[in-house]
C-alpha cells in the first residue's frame, strides 16, 4: 500500500478495459474509488445478455468489479472465475462466468440493481462500481455522409467505411442518470475520464441526462487519459487535440490535466494496428487552460485474447501501475 497523508475520492468514468486498467493501478493507493460505467454496450456476450435475458449489459461492470476486487485467497480465485470465458458448449461459448453469475443473481433477487450491489459484497471490492443509468437504451451515431447506425457494436466494429467521421452521437430513448452516479461526481476530489474508445466507452456516459452538467459544475480535478491509438470507425486519423475537442463538447473547457504517453509502443502490435488503419495518436497538444502530463504510461507487452472472444480487443494498453503514478502526481500538485 502506498502512503498518502489525506484520503480523497477518485471517480473513474468510462468502461471496458481502459477503466479496468486505471482502477487496478489506483487500487494500491488509499483513496476511495468509484467507477461510473456505461450501460450502452450491445456487442458480444452483452448482446446475448440483453436479447436473451432482458437485462442491461454487464461486461463493463464485471471488469470494474474484477479490477477492484481482492486478488488473494478465496476471493482471488473467485476473481479469476469472474473473468473466465467459456470456450466450449453450444450457446455458452464466448460467455463469461461473471456475466452469467450476475444474470442468475438478477433472476434470484428480482432486480439487476440489487444483483450488482450484492456482487460488490461477494468480491469484497475496494470501492464502488456504479452503472451510469438503468435506462434500457441504445447508442446511435450519425456520420458525415448522413449514415446512421443504431447500436453500439456497429460503431465499435463498423460495417461501413471506417474513415467516415462521426458528427453526432445520442442515446435513444434518453437515459436517466443513476442518482448514485450524480452523487459520486458531486463528492469527487478527482474525476478520471478514460482511457477507452472515445465514442463507445467514454461519451455514452456523458450523454446520460445530467451527467455532463454535473461534470461541468464539479469542482473536482478533472483528468483525461488520452488513448494510445486511433480507432477505425470512430477516431480515424484523430490527433490528441481532436480527441480533446470532442470531449470539450460535453464537459466544456473544464479539464485540469491530460495524460499523454511517451513510452515506445510494441512494433509488432503497431504493424497489426496499421493493417486496420489505426495509428498511434499524435501528440499535438500545446499550452492551454489544462496541464499536459507527458509520461511513459503504456505497457511494453502485447495483449492476447482467447479464441471464443469474438470482439476486437486492443493489443496495446496502458500500464496500470505507471498510469496510477501519473494520476497521483496530478493530485499532489493540484
Amino acid at each position: 500500500m502506498k502512503d498518502r497523508p489525506i484520503a480523497q475520492r477518485i471517480v473513474c468514468i468510462g468502461g471496458g478495459t481502459g477503466t479496468f486498467v486505471a482502477l487496478r493501478g489506483l487500487k494500491d493507493y488509499p483513496y476511495h474509488l468509484s467507477a461510473i460505467v456505461t450501460m450502452a454496450d450491445s456487442g458480444g456476450s452483452n448482446k446475448r445478455i440483453r436479447d436473451e435475458f432482458g437485462l442491461l449489459p454487464t461486461s463493463d461492470i464485471r471488469q470494474c468489479f474484477v479490477a477492484l476486487s481482492d486478488e488473494n485467497g478465496g476471493v482471488g480465485l473467485l476473481r479469476k472465475l469472474f473473468m473466465y470465458r467459456f470456450e466450449k458448449g453450444n450457446g455458452i461459448s464466448g460467455m463469461t462466468f461473471g456475466n452469467l453469475f450476475m444474470a442468475a443473481l438478477s433472476d434470484i433477487l428480482g432486480s439487476q440493481a440489487e444483483a450488482i450491489r450484492q456482487t460488490r459484497k461477494v468480491l469484497r471490492i475496494k470501492g464502488t462500481v456504479i452503472p451510469v443509468s438503468f435506462t434500457d437504451t441504445n447508442l446511435f451515431a450519425e456520420y458525415e455522409n448522413g449514415h446512421i447506425v443504431t447500436e453500439e457494436h456497429l460503431i465499435d466494429e463498423p460495417p461501413h467505411d471506417g474513415k467516415l467521421h462521426i458528427t453526432k452521437v445520442y442515446l435513444q430513448p434518453e437515459a436517466q442518470a443513476n442518482p448514485e452516479a450524480l452523487d459520486a461526481i458531486k463528492r469527487a476530489d478527482m474525476i478520471v475520464l478514460g482511457p477507452g474508445d472515445l465514442y463507445t466507452s467514454l461519451i455514452p456516459n456523458l450523454l446520460v441526462t445530467d451527467i455532463s452538467s454535473a461534470l461541468a459544475s464539479s469542482k473536482a480535478t478533472k483528468v483525461y487519459i488520452l488513448n494510445l491509438m486511433t480507432k477505425w470507425g470512430q477516431t480515424y486519423n484523430f490527433t490528441a487535440a481532436d480527441h480533446v475537442a470532442v470531449l470539450e463538447k460535453y464537459v466544456g473547457k473544464t479539464l485540469d490535466a491530460i495524460v499523454v504517453n511517451t513510452a515506445p509502443l510494441h512494433k509488432s502490435a503497431l504493424a497489426a494496428y496499421a493493417k486496420q488503419h489505426e495509428l498511434p495518436v499524435i501528440d499535438n497538444l500545446t499550452n492551454s487552460y489544462y496541464r499536459v502530463i507527458r509520461a511513459p504510461v503504456a505497457s511494453s507487452g502485447v495483449t492476447t485474447k482467447i479464441k471464443s472472444d469474438t470482439l476486437v480487443r486492443s493489443l496495446i494498453r496502458h500500464d496500470s501501475e505507471l498510469l496510477a503514478r501519473a494520476l497521483i502526481s496530478v493530485t499532489s500538485t493540484s
